[in-house]
């Protein structure tokens, strides 16, 4: 129980559990540009062709040569990520829905944020490897200096070559806001990214939305194609409610963890724009 008061039914684990999944996958970018898995094995393997079986015009009665193309697998393993929280008591026995929003929100910023860092990066285990240390993504050089979108259509057209779209851009807000500043011409104030009409805050690069996380190191744009890159999320999230650890000052703390894997089974048709000073 989390209280000892009668009639008070508390923020529950069970209840914590919504707090946590959604504002997780609302607030971190991997889950917005990747194609999110459930799953509740600890691995997941996931098909990859490498070599397309061939196909070949074949006149009426003729035989059809077989061809088994060629296959490879990825494996997914999900790791552990957990953040953990004192909190009061009182605050821990408030059946209030804002009081339970407030204390699922602490905890989602912190693990988007840890997960975020691990994508766009290159951490050491138990993290996962993230696209800093993917090798066989294709770069695209945008010179010096910000000072037009070209190396972004650049971009778009290397996935292209490689049978892929991509369906997000990720930048730094350092990058985002000198992208933001580009205007058309000079003496113009019309911007050179567009906006989402029906979301005028979205920001668009030659059509495909931007997106900002302070886990992208400056100087580089990362262009994704969500069907490229997977982001799995074990079944089992737990929340904990513990009173005994922090007896001694009346607190109760609160232990979240998901388990979360990376895999990016093509890694030709990730783009990174970077700078070269």
């Amino acid at each position: 129980m989390l209280t000892t008061t009668a009639n008070v039914a508390g923020i529950l684990p069970d209840s914590f559990g919504p707090l946590i999944i959604q504002p997780v996958q609302d607030r971190s970018i991997a889950f917005q540009v990747s194609n999110v898995i459930s799953t509740g094995t600890t691995k997941m393997r996931v098909p990859v062709i490498t070599d397309d079986p061939n196909a070949a015009w074949v006149a009426e009665g003729a035989e059809i040569n077989a061809d088994e193309g060629t296959l490879d697998q990825l494996t997914i393993t999900p790791t552990k990520v957990a953040g953990l929280t004192p909190i009061s008591s009182e605050l821990a026995s408030d059946s209030s829905p804002a009081a339970g929003q407030l204390i699922g929100e602490g905890l989602a910023r912190s693990i988007a944020k840890v997960v975020d860092a691990a994508f766009f990066g290159n951490a050491a285990a138990p993290a996962q490897k993230g696209l800093g240390g993917l090798v066989g993504v294709n770069v695209v050089d945008a010179g010096a200096a910000w000072i037009n979108l070209d190396p972004f259509a650049e971009a778009i057209a290397e996935a292209e070559q490689v049978g892929a779209t991509i369906t997000s851009f990720v930048a730094n807000p350092t990058d985002a806001l000198i992208l933001a500043q580009l205007k058309d011409e000079d003496g113009s104030n019309r911007p050179l990214l567009g906006v989402d009409p029906t979301q005028p805050t979205r920001r668009l690069v030659q059509g495909v939305r931007l997106f900002v996380s302070p886990a992208v190191a400056p100087g580089t744009v990362f262009g994704i194609p969500a069907d490229r890159s997977l982001v799995v999320l074990r079944d089992d999230v737990t929340v904990d409610v513990d009173h005994s650890v922090f007896f001694t000052s009346h607190r109760v703390a609160v232990r979240a963890i998901m388990r979360v894997g990376f895999g990016f089974p093509h890694a030709a048709a990730i783009q990174k724009v970077t700078l070269t000073p």
